[in-house]
């Protein structure tokens, strides 16, 4: 997959343009059902309650949204593991995640959505991100462009990092602790270049920022593709640059992320090149 290069964006995808409605009825119907659930005032007080309350949300979320979207595509195979990460078999895949941010929505915080990104031969061909809290619904079909609410998206204009907001996060619990140590020096690697440097979960949520020109980049050490796909197509269809932390063209396969600002994508990339 091809996205470093956002200039050379390919035809339209007609199937997934049909598709979208589809997906954006599933996406926002999931996401009415989770407002229902959010408590301002959620405070679960051990692990045991939070590991229960995230199984409750997902298959709260996914009974309205894995039907819809098998009724839609039925021949697409479906992701179970939201943490898995590589490539997939050849064909068409639905990558969800039925509550990003899922962390947040049971500590009563903001900052969670419903995703659902249409994987076509390892490629993101259409997303939809819906944001219940705010009503935003996010779009990009390939080759279409990316949207807020039907309105266009366009990247930051930033082209030093030293006036640039970037950002980072962990992609699941449990990560290796050479993966930790990593993140640990990249943070400050960035907090030494850029203006402000912000640490957040989930990726979607930053990387929907990136898209709409609020923040200026967002990377991570990751294959979690359930937390990339939709962000990557959206910031490549807006117009910005997505590789791998190195700068080679990034892909499910790939090991680590780097979305950014097309004119501040190479500072980015020379100062995380300098992280072991």
């Amino acid at each position: 997959m091809q996205l470093k290069l956002c200039v050379d964006v390919p035809s339209v995808d007609l199937m997934s343009e049909v598709l979208l409605p589809t997906v954006v009825a599933a996406v926002k119907a999931a996401g009415t059902h989770l407002l229902d659930r959010f408590r301002p005032g959620a405070r679960p007080d051990s692990l045991d309650e939070v590991v229960a309350a995230i199984y409750a949300n997902d298959s709260a979320s996914l009974a309205y949204l894995r039907p819809a979207l098998e009724r839609a595509r039925p021949g697409a195979g479906w992701v179970e593991d939201e943490l898995e990460g590589g490539a997939l078999p050849d064909g068409e895949w639905w990558v969800t995640d039925p509550v990003e941010g899922n962390i947040n929505h049971i500590h009563g915080l903001p900052g969670w959505a419903v995703s659902a990104t249409l994987v076509r031969d390892n490629q993101p061909v259409l997303t939809a991100v819906h944001v219940p809290l705010t009503g935003e619904t996010y779009t990009a079909v390939r080759g279409g462009g990316a949207h807020l609410d039907g309105v266009r998206l366009h990247p930051s204009a930033k082209a030093r990092l030293d006036g640039a907001l970037v950002g980072t996060g962990q992609a699941k619990p449990g990560e290796s602790t050479q993966t930790f140590a990593r993140m640990g020096r990249s943070l400050t690697a960035m907090l030494d270049n850029a203006l402000v440097t912000w640490v957040s979960v989930p990726a979607t949520l930053q990387l929907i920022h990136v898209a709409a020109g609020r923040m200026d980049a967002f990377w991570q050490y990751s294959e979690v593709r359930s937390g990339l796909v939709a962000g990557a197509l959206l910031v490549a269809e807006a117009g910005g640059t997505v590789t791998d932390i190195q700068g080679a063209p990034w892909s499910v396969a790939s090991r680590d992320f780097l979305a950014a600002a097309p004119a501040l994508h190479r500072a980015a990339v020379e100062v995380l090149a300098t992280v072991a």
